[in-house]
C-alpha cells in the first residue's frame, strides 16, 4: 500500500477537499512553471545531492533531539523531548525550505527571491538563501511585526534584503502576503515568490512540506535511537503550519498521536486569537481552499497572538485535511500559557524558545501530567533571540506568571 505522503495531495494539489490553486490568469503560467520545475528537480540526483550538501555543511543538519529532563520533572507524568530546530542555521526551521526554494529558483533561471514574513524568521532565512546563491531579495512585513521583531528586521537588512513595510489593514502577516503577491505579479518572469509556509496555491503546500520533511525523518530516527521506540505523542505549533507538517510527515504512517497547537491569544472572541481550526470554517484565502477565520461579511477576520509567526487567519490545507479526516488532533494554548512556557524552558533547560515554539512547549507541560509513563516529542521550531526585547519590555522577566 502506498504511503500517505505518496498519495497526498492529488495531481491538482488537493488534500481531500482542501488546497488547489485559484490564480488570476496572469499568474497561472508562472505557477505551472514552478510546479513542472519542482516535479522535475525533486527527482534529480543532482538537486538532492546539492541540497544534502547545503543541509550538512551550511545549515548544520542534523539538528539534535534533546530530552527535557528538568521540564519533565517539573511537569510530572510524561517525558518531554524536543527536536531542536532552534539550532538550525538562522535559528529556526524556515531555512529548510528556503534553501531548497532558492535552489529551485536558480534551476529555473530566476534572479530574485520574494516573500512575506510574520515573525521575520522566514524573511531572515530567505535573505540568507539569497545571499548564499547571489540573488536579490524582497521581503514584505507588516508594520506591527516590524516593531515586535526588530532584531530580525536588522538581520534581513544586514543580509542584503529589501524590507518593505506593510501599513494597510491589520498591518500583520495576512497583509504582508497580500502586499507580496501584488508586488510579485509584474516581476514573475524574473522572481520566485518563495511562500513561507504550507499555504498558498499548489504546489507550495506540497513543496514546503516535502522540504520540511527532513525534520520528521531525522526526529523519528533520533528518537528511536535514544529510546528504542516511537514517541506516544508528537506536537508542534500551527499558524500556517510548516514546522508541524515537517515533523508530522516523519510519523504520519505510524501509530503516533499527532497534535497541532494553535494560538488562542487572549480569548476565544473573534479578533483576539488566531486558532483557525478550532474556530474557523471552510473558505478560500490567498489562492487556496482551507479553513479560515471570517468576520460577519465573510472576509478573513482580524487575528491576535503574542507570536507574530502564528498571526494568520487561515491554515495550511493539509492541516485542514488531517483535522477533518481525524489523522491529527488540534488544540490551542493562549498567550499566558505560551509566555509561562517561554520563561520555564529558559529557566529550567537553558533554552530560550521562540514565542511560536513556546505554544508547543505549553502543550507538552499541560499534557504531561495526564500521561504518566508516556513520551511527548515537540518541535522546538525556533529560538527566542528575536523575541527577548519584546517579551522583557512588555512582560518583564516572568515574575507575575
Amino acid at each position: 500500500m502506498a504511503s500517505y505522503l505518496k498519495q497526498t495531495p492529488n495531481a491538482e494539489g488537493f488534500f481531500g477537499e482542501y488546497g488547489g490553486a485559484q490564480l488570476p490568469p496572469p499568474l497561472e503560467p508562472h505557477f505551472k512553471e514552478i510546479r513542472e520545475a519542482y516535479e522535475t528537480i525533486s527527482k534529480s540526483a543532482e538537486f538532492i545531492r546539492d541540497l544534502r550538501y547545503i543541509r550538512k555543511h551550511f545549515q548544520g543538519r542534523p539538528t539534535p533531539v534533546s530530552h527535557l529532563k528538568n521540564l519533565s520533572a517539573q511537569a510530572g507524568g510524561a517525558q518531554i523531548y524536543a527536536k531542536r530546530e532552534d539550532l538550525n542555521h538562522t535559528g529556526a526551521h524556515k531555512l529548510n525550505h528556503c534553501m531548497a526554494e532558492a535552489l529551485l529558483a536558480k534551476h529555473m533561471g530566476k534572479t530574485k527571491l520574494m516573500a512575506e514574513t510574520g515573525a521575520g524568521q522566514h524573511g531572515v532565512a530567505l535573505a540568507t538563501a539569497a545571499a548564499y546563491f547571489g540573488m536579490d531579495c524582497e521581503i514584505h512585513m507588516g508594520e506591527i511585526d516590524i516593531e515586535k521583531e526588530a532584531p530580525n528586521v536588522t538581520r534581513m537588512k544586514l543580509l542584503g534584503a529589501d524590507v518593505v513595510p506593510v501599513g494597510f489593514g491589520g498591518r500583520s502577516l495576512k497583509e504582508a502576503v497580500d502586499s507580496a503577491f501584488q508586488s510579485y505579479v509584474p516581476q514573475a518572469d524574473t522572481a520566485l515568490f518563495a511562500i513561507g509556509s504550507v499555504v498558498g496555491p499548489h504546489p507550495f503546500p506540497m513543496m514546503v512540506r516535502d522540504f520540511q520533511h527532513i525534520v520528521g525523518i531525522e526526529a523519528r530516527e533520533q528518537f528511536m535511537d535514544m529510546t528504542g521506540q516511537l514517541p506516544d505523542m508528537v506536537a508542534a505549533c500551527v499558524g500556517g503550519g510548516s514546522n508541524a507538517m515537517g515533523l508530522f510527515a516523519g510519523f504520519i504512517d505510524d501509530d503516533v498521536d499527532l497534535w497541532g497547537v494553535e494560538p488562542m491569544g487572549t480569548s476565544s472572541k473573534l479578533g483576539e486569537h488566531a486558532a483557525t481550526i478550532t474556530f474557523g470554517e471552510d473558505g478560500d484565502i490567498h489562492g487556496f481552499r482551507t479553513m479560515v477565520l471570517t468576520d460577519e461579511n465573510g472576509e478573513p477576520a482580524p487575528v491576535h497572538t503574542v507570536a507574530s509567526g502564528l498571526d494568520y487567519p487561515g491554515v495550511g490545507p493539509e492541516h485542514a485535511h488531517l483535522y477533518r479526516t481525524g489523522k491529527a488532533n488540534y488544540t490551542a494554548c493562549d498567550d499566558k500559557e505560551a509566555l509561562k512556557a517561554f520563561y520555564d524552558l529558559s529557566r529550567h533547560e537553558g533554552i530560550i524558545p521562540a514565542l511560536e515554539s513556546a505554544h508547543a512547549v505549553a502543550f507538552a507541560m499541560r499534557e504531561a501530567p495526564k500521561n504518566p509513563g508516556k513520551s511527548i516529542l515537540i518541535n522546538l521550531s525556533g529560538r527566542g533571540d528575536k523575541d527577548i526585547d519584546y517579551v522583557t519590555e512588555t512582560f518583564g522577566f516572568g515574575e507575575d506568571l
